[in-house]
């Protein structure tokens, strides 16, 4: 039988890393890009095409008077690309916040995890009513500790993965692995961030 907190728990969890519409939100500019670009091979269009598609997500999420937060930052991410990728010519350097923005995260969480200060455990523990009381849980610290390896790793993945080929000029090749590498690797990450904290209770907080 299911545990009903479970479901509550990953609901909470899945609404942290942005939900179904934040995931839309923030991936849907770097498709168009990777089509308009791949259809006309005219760089200014497939820029405007993506800024354009970022400002139409934020306009209809202000309309229907939903959180705005995702499609903001997914306006303000395509527009950080595009200043790049405009400024110099080249396609592929449209691509160059997000290996910088990897590089950062990544970079985090792991100095985070050798300090005994896992991100996860920082940002789930006041969304799961635990706060920052799980440090005090050894398995439930080693938990978050665990996850957040997950993370760690995906965030160097994708620099190992996608440096070389944005070294080697292939726009095409380079939209594809990082669309490949975005959205997959990201619920994937998630989803096994999700099965190793459900193993170890959430710790209750003592009240005084």
């Amino acid at each position: 039988m299911s545990n009903p907190e479970h479901h509550e728990d990953k609901a909470k969890v899945l609404a942290a890393f942005g939900g179904k519409k934040g995931l839309i939100d923030s991936g849907i500019p770097s498709v168009i890009f990777l089509v308009v670009f791949n259809v006309t091979d005219e760089l200014q269009s497939a820029l405007f095409a993506s800024v354009a598609v970022s400002a139409l997500l934020t306009i209809i999420r202000l309309a229907m008077r939903e959180t705005i937060q995702h499609a903001v930052s997914g306006l303000i991410g395509s527009l950080i690309c595009a200043w790049f990728a405009n400024r110099t010519g080249n396609a592929s350097d449209l691509y160059i916040p997000k290996l910088l923005t990897n590089l950062g995260y990544g970079s985090v969480y792991l100095i985070a995890n050798l300090a005994g200060w896992p991100i996860l455990g920082l940002l789930l523990g006041p969304i799961l009513g635990e706060n920052l009381q799980w440090r005090k849980d050894p398995a439930r610290a080693r938990a978050y500790k665990r996850a957040s390896w997950l993370w760690v790793g995906m965030f160097f993945a994708r620099i190992a993965v996608q440096y070389p080929i944005y070294r080697s000029g292939n726009v095409n090749l380079l939209g594809t692995v990082n669309l490949a590498m975005g959205y997959p690797l990201f619920l994937a990450t998630a989803y096994g961030s999700w099965m190793i904290l459900k193993t170890v209770p959430t710790t209750k907080v003592s009240e005084k």
